[in-house]
C-alpha cells in the first residue's frame, strides 16, 4: 500500500463529522455489523502509527477505535439509529413531495414491476439519496448535541449555585452559632455591670434603691371622657350603647 493513500487515509478520518461514527469508518447509515468490523479492519490497518508515517496517524488510529465503541454500544447505538432514522423519514417525505407532480417519475412509478415502492427503492440506493441523508444527519445531530451540552451546562450551573447556596446558609448559621454562645458567655459580665451601676443609686424619695425592686407602671383606669385610654385588665368589657334619639328602624319596631 502506498503511502499517499494512507495520508488520505488519515485525512479523511480526522476531516469526517465527529458525531457520526459511520462517517469516521467511511460507511453507509444502513451498514451492517460485519460491514463496521470490516471497514474498522482495514481502515486500522492503513493509518497504524506504527505503518503509517503521518504525525497525526495515532490521532486517526484512536479515532478509528472509538468510532467502534459507539457503534458496539448498544446505548448509543439506539440514540445514533433513532436520530438518522428521523433524517431519513424527512428526506423520504421531501422527495416525495418533490416528485409529487414530476412526470418523469410518474412515468418510472408506471414503468416499474412494483410501482411507486419500487421507484422509491430505487432512489434510497442511489447516492443522491445518501448524501441527502447525511446532510440532514448532520443537522440534526449537531442540533442534538447543541442541546444537551446547553441542559448539561444548566445543570452544573444549577448544581454550583445550590452548593454556594448551602455554603453561605452553613456560614450564617456558624455565626449565630458563636453569637449566641458569646452572649451567653458575657451574661455575668452584663448583670455585673447593671449592678455596679444601681449599686449606691437612692430613689426620689430618698430610700436606697433595690435591685428588682422597680416596679411596672400602673395600669390605665377608665375614664369617660378619654375613651381612648386603656382599661385595666379586671374591667375588660364591652361599653354601653351611645345614648341618643332612637333609629327609625327602632321606632317602627316600637
Amino acid at each position: 500500500m502506498r503511502d499517499v493513500d494512507r495520508e488520505n487515509e488519515v485525512h479523511r478520518i480526522l476531516g469526517a463529522f465527529k458525531l457520526n461514527p459511520f462517517e469516521q469508518l467511511g460507511l453507509r447509515f444502513d451498514a451492517t455489523v460485519d460491514d463496521v468490523k470490516k471497514a474498522y479492519r482495514k481502515s486500522s490497518l492503513m493509518v497504524h502509527p506504527d505503518k503509517c508515517k503521518h504525525p497525526k496517524a495515532q490521532d486517526a488510529f484512536e479515532t478509528l477505535g472509538q468510532a467502534q465503541q459507539q457503534l458496539n454500544n448498544e446505548e448509543k447505538m439506539k440514540e445514533l439509529i433513532y436520530v438518522l432514522t428521523l433524517a431519513r423519514d424527512q428526506v423520504l417525505a421531501e422527495w416525495k413531495k418533490k416528485t409529487k407532480n414530476d412526470a418523469a417519475t410518474r412515468l418510472a412509478t408506471v414503468l416499474h414491476a412494483d410501482g411507486q415502492k419500487g421507484v422509491e427503492a430505487k432512489y434510497m440506493q442511489s447516492p443522491e439519496y445518501h448524501e441527502a441523508w447525511k446532510a440532514q444527519a448532520r443537522d440534526m445531530l449537531a442540533r442534538a448535541e447543541f442541546r444537551k451540552r446547553k441542559l448539561t451546562q444548566r445543570l452544573k450551573d444549577d448544581t454550583a449555585r445550590c452548593e454556594e447556596e448551602e455554603a453561605e446558609k452553613k456560614v450564617k448559621l456558624k455565626a449565630m452559632r458563636e453569637h449566641h454562645h458569646k452572649w451567653e458567655d458575657t451574661r455575668e459580665g452584663r448583670v455585673g455591670t447593671w449592678r455596679d451601676f444601681v449599686k449606691g443609686k437612692k430613689t426620689r424619695s430618698g430610700k436606697e434603691l433595690v435591685l428588682g425592686g422597680i416596679k411596672p407602671p400602673k395600669a390605665k383606669e377608665w375614664d369617660e371622657d378619654k375613651t381612648y385610654m386603656q382599661r385595666p385588665v379586671g374591667e375588660q368589657f364591652r361599653p354601653p350603647p351611645p345614648k341618643g334619639p332612637q333609629t327609625k328602624q327602632g321606632a317602627a319596631r316600637q
